[in-house]
């Protein structure tokens, strides 16, 4: 045997080596689940008593089966935190939505952190918790306790991101923290309050799979190599020929050159026109602007900080509600009774009466009461230069 024979031989059983490697590797790391009604994992993520971690999955991606109290579960193992529960996992999108195993989300929340972890949120909303006391029981007719942290008989507890609510209970109720919650959608700013029992969704940019998932392949770890990436399995593409790439660039292009031919002729006829049709068409667009402009200012004025600042203000007293009117119990803009210790104010005409910041949030925007709609006088800012 002469010696290129040996050097084709060995060349041979290298590559025949290397592929039976290759596929061995692939059917090690084929998709898995740690159930049949359990989210499918693949790479990056690895289930650590099923895939060896050194060729099916990243770093960070570690996951666990579980099936405490007869109920199947796939953790997601974070640094410094204790499991979560993967209700869903998007590869194409790089998305997952996770949940506490012990059905108490809000309890998690308030010590979330992803910092050392590979993962972030999509979108952040940030919310305050109250710890309300039971005396202010009626609360819950207005807003939503979250049923893992209230204790019913002692207090309960709310999470809210509107600003409206905050300013309401923090007059009434002790603040636990305001954290970011990492929500579905960036939405939640529209509700009073949330129980937060939602499942949470995450992302993740690396490693970046996302256009080898959207062209149906599989991501996955380069032989002998701890973090390069490659794609396996792409489907193959099936293209055109050049006769038919000459007929579609044809059947798009003359058409395309025939209408720039007929709108550059369209303005050209335009032009003929002359130079006093255009003048009159701009000033005629000025002045329906500078008409728009006027009505706009006009509609959006509501009352300075300095008249707001002078309608009468009430402080409740323990003894009772004592307001110009008697039954006027409850204000109109947040719907709450009014509490001891709170402040309200009085519209000057009407005297219907609001509390303190609802009213103050709305004047700026609306110069009338939000009731009868009554307008009290308002000066335009012509008229207090002028007075000045």
């Amino acid at each position: 045997m002469n010696f290129p024979n040996l050097i084709l031989i060995l060349v041979c059983f290298h590559f025949l080596f290397n592929l039976h490697q290759t596929q061995a590797e692939s059917e090690a790391c084929l998709d898995t689940a740690c159930h049949t009604n359990q989210p499918p994992i693949r790479f990056p993520f690895y289930i650590e008593t099923i895939q060896p971690n050194n060729t099916c999955g990243f770093p960070g991606f570690k996951l666990l089966c579980s099936n405490k109290n007869g109920k199947n579960q796939t953790l997601l193992n974070l640094p410094y935190m204790e499991e979560f529960n993967i209700q869903k996992i998007n590869y194409a999108t790089q998305e997952l939505f996770v949940n506490d195993p012990n059905n108490c989300l809000p309890k998690r929340l308030l010590s979330l952190n992803l910092s050392s972890s590979p993962f972030h949120a999509v979108y952040y909303q940030q919310f305050t918790f109250f710890n309300c006391s039971f005396k202010f029981k009626h609360l819950t007719s207005r807003y939503k306790p979250i049923p893992c942290l209230t204790d019913s008989s002692k207090y309960n507890v709310f999470a809210t991101p509107s600003l409206t609510v905050f300013l309401h209970l923090s007059s009434v109720c002790d603040i636990v923290d305001t954290v970011n919650v990492p929500v579905q959608s960036p939405f939640y700013d529209r509700v009073l309050s949330s129980q937060l029992d939602d499942d949470l969704r995450l992302s993740w940019n690396s490693p970046s799979c996302r256009r080898c998932e959207s062209h149906a392949g599989r991501c996955g770890l380069q032989v002998n190599s701890s973090f390069e990436i490659s794609c396996y399995n792409v489907p193959p593409t099936q293209g055109i020929s050049r006769g038919a790439s000459y007929a579609i660039a044809i059947s798009i292009g003359v058409p395309t050159l025939l209408c720039f031919i007929l709108i550059l002729s369209w303005i050209c006829s335009n032009l003929r026109y002359g130079i006093h049709g255009w003048t009159w068409a701009r000033d005629t667009v000025a002045d329906f602007e500078s008409l728009l402009n006027s009505q706009q200012y006009n509609n959006i004025l509501g009352l300075d900080k300095p008249t707001i600042e002078s309608y009468q203000k009430i402080v409740i007293g323990d003894d009772g509600i004592h307001l110009p009117r008697p039954n006027d119990k409850t204000c109109s803009i947040c719907l709450s009774e009014y509490m001891p210790k709170e402040t309200v104010k009085t519209m000057p005409k009407c005297e219907h009466c609001f509390h303190a910041q609802c009213i103050d949030e709305w004047l700026p925007l609306n110069s009338s009461c939000p009731i009868c709609r009554t307008s009290p006088t308002c000066l335009l800012p012509s008229e207090n230069l002028a007075q000045s």
